[in-house]
């Protein structure tokens, strides 16, 4: 039996707790040095910007001057593997809640607070009872021996959770996520030795299918802890409630202290990536995966938590806020999300939408609905109908859809105009002339005014089926394309992350001249394992589990050879990749949750979304035509015609 282990983590304003006050000291254990959670210690206090900022909209003292939030954090010399936090405050989570109360003459949900400021009782720890009660569907996790599948595993199953296993990081002896790659003999690691938000969805999925729910809890929490940290490039802040792309926890000394060292984690949100580039997907992800969380464990007192409503609420503010764009659709720049490089995706890309769809979605099933949320929650639903409608109507294509494109009457200055982008049939590239199936179709890449982005982008179109975002025949028409097409998107290695390749004065123009996205490599058409997962679950969505069988077969014979790639060269994805790091941990991660996804159809039913023929019905257009404006509601979907 392991020791057991005490510890709290809580996020306050300057006031007073547990008996003493706070102080604001220029001496505080935190390095200026390095910005991270010190941990590690009996007691330890650091402080940082608020969550909110400066401007004073949240967790505020009613002080001008506040603009400092410091963090406590109470921690024991070892843990218990299962140890939970109970609040009393959760206790009565709906009475002292985070919300959104609206000002005197303002009906937005700008301002986050908890209610009865800090007149609540403190955190108390409980500790987990031995057996979980089952009642309510609550996985038992604190068995050792749960086994969900009874089926035998292949050899390289278990190389895959050996290797997984292997790059979990710890953080003051709790695992908190997973290294992007391990490969031994990789002397330079640059940034694929921290923990990505975005690489991390696939091994949490594998941990939670497998029953172990503990380093998936840790991972919400501790990012959510990161959320707005003080980051900066030229003197510029991103907006409350960004998400950092990764973290690293690194070993510091303590001052005054030789010799002893304490954890710290250390976010990234761009300032050190390629290009500099926040990422827009990084807090959309982690809404998705605190749903998986609670859908699979059962376990959904960590949704209810009030620094997780305030955390969703943050990022749902960012997102929702208002601007020049006159589209529903998330206006990001390019290197933004997967493809976070220059690629000719800066503008609305798919990918983008397709998670913004999902989180919105999530959202609405997580956030406690009472009178100081019904505006966020009508925010939501308004933007649902509406992303909704314009993907499905403006990005969807199929040969009926292109033979409208290639006669498109231009310049049209007027609400009745049918070519509402000012799109030139010019646009149509000589590759989908030749290439698109008869039956079957897909979601466009990206949509401005005058411009259609044609390619096929695999994450985008697979994540609009699992999020309902395409209607019923889009859905399955997006698999019946790429069934159709499968020895372009498919080949020796699933998937193409883009189809086709830019290549000669394209490549050089949209690229820049990358070297590393030269044609058919990397973003550009290059082949990742990774994708199997979610190709998976949107099979499985549509009942069509064969398709994903059939492309799990065909990266079993190469991955574990092969050890592993980060992704695949060439046209056919015959090639390991020219610059692609071995031991990838997304791609063993994304095998390892494509298999138990197929043995675990009612678990992998709790991932996706079905249809909502509610969503459209207060969705009320322009749609332009002699009838004027008229209403767009789920009649068309229901019916099975592609609106």
């Amino acid at each position: 039996m392991k020791p057991s282990c005490r510890r709290i983590l809580i996020t306050y304003k300057r006031s007073s707790l547990f008996g003493f006050q706070i102080p604001i000291s220029n001496h505080s254990p935190v390095s200026k040095t390095h910005r991270g959670i010190h941990t590690c210690n009996n007691v330890v206090l650091g402080f940082r910007r608020g969550v909110i900022g400066s401007n004073q909209k949240g967790f505020c003292c009613s002080d001008s001057s506040c603009s400092r939030q410091p963090r406590l954090l109470l921690n024991g010399c070892q843990y218990r593997k299962f140890s939970r936090l109970v609040s009393k405050v959760a206790s009565d989570y709906r009475n002292h809640s985070t919300s959104v109360e609206s000002h005197v003459n303002d009906t937005s949900w700008e301002r986050i607070y908890i209610q009865g400021g800090l007149n609540v009782k403190p955190w108390v720890i409980e500790e987990v009872k031995k057996k979980e009660e089952t009642d309510d569907g609550l996985l038992d996790f604190s068995r050792e021996d749960v086994d969900i599948a009874d089926r035998k595993e292949s050899e390289i199953e278990k190389e895959a959770w050996k290797l997984l296993r292997g790059s979990i990081v710890n953080y003051c002896g709790s695992p908190v996520g997973t290294i992007a790659a391990t490969d031994p003999a990789d002397k330079l690691p640059l940034n694929y030795d921290q923990v990505f938000i975005r690489d991390f969805i696939p091994s949490a999925l594998a941990f939670l299918l497998n029953g172990e729910g503990e380093i998936v809890k840790n991972f919400l929490l501790h990012t959510l802890q990161l959320q707005s940290w003080e980051k900066t490039v030229d003197c510029h802040s991103p907006g409350q409630g960004l998400m950092p792309a990764s973290f690293k926890v690194r070993s510091v000394p303590l001052d005054g202290r030789p010799g002893e060292f304490e954890d710290i984690l250390d976010p990234d949100f761009g300032e050190s990536a390629i290009g500099r580039v926040a990422p827009v997907d990084s807090g959309l992800w982690w809404i998705i995966l605190l749903r998986a969380y609670g859908k699979i464990t059962g376990d959904y007192t960590l949704q209810e938590r009030v620094d997780v409503q305030t955390g969703i609420r943050l990022i749902l503010k960012l997102c929702l806020a208002d601007g020049f764009d006159m589209f529903p659709t998330l206006l990001v720049t390019d290197g933004s999300c997967m493809i976070d490089r220059r690629m000719g995706i800066h503008g609305h890309p798919l990918e983008i939408q397709a998670l913004f769809y999902s989180a919105l979605r999530c959202s609405r099933e997580m956030v406690i609905v009472n009178d100081s949320t019904k505006d966020l929650v009508a925010a939501i639903n308004n933007r649902l109908s509406a992303l909704c409608f314009h993907i499905r109507e403006y990005y969807w294509v199929d040969m009926k859809k292109i033979n409208e494109i290639y006669r498109y009457q231009t310049e049209e200055y007027s609400t009745d105009a049918i070519n509402k982008f000012n799109i030139y049939p010019e646009q149509i590239p000589s590759w989908l002339v030749d290439w698109f199936p008869e039956s079957g179709g897909y979601l466009i890449g990206n949509l401005q005014p005058a411009h259609m982005d044609f390619r096929f982008f695999t994450l985008g179109n697979l994540w609009a089926i699992v999020s309902s975002l395409g209607s019923p025949k889009q859905n399955d028409g997006i698999l019946n394309l790429i069934e159709e097409k499968w020895d372009d998107l498919v080949a020796n290695m699933p998937l193409k992350i883009s189809y086709p390749a830019l290549d000669n004065e394209e490549w050089r123009i949209i690229t820049g001249s990358d070297p590393k996205n030269t044609p058919w490599s990397y973003h550009n058409g290059g082949s990742w394992p990774t994708l199997l997962w979610q190709f998976t679950l949107a099979c499985i969505k549509m009942k069509r589990p064969e398709l994903a069988r059939k492309a799990i077969d065909i990266a079993e014979m190469r991955l574990s050879s092969d050890k592993w790639p980060e992704y695949y060269d060439t046209r056919y994805g015959r090639f390991i990749g020219k610059q692609s790091r071995l031991y990838q941990t997304w791609t063993i991660a994304g095998f390892l949750t494509s298999k138990k996804l197929l043995e675990n159809p009612d678990m992998t039913s709790r991932l996706f979304w079905e249809e909502d023929y509610q969503l459209l019905e207060n969705c009320v257009c322009g749609l332009g035509g002699k009838n004027g404006r008229k209403k767009c509601s789920r009649s068309a979907p229901q019916s099975h015609r592609v609106v």
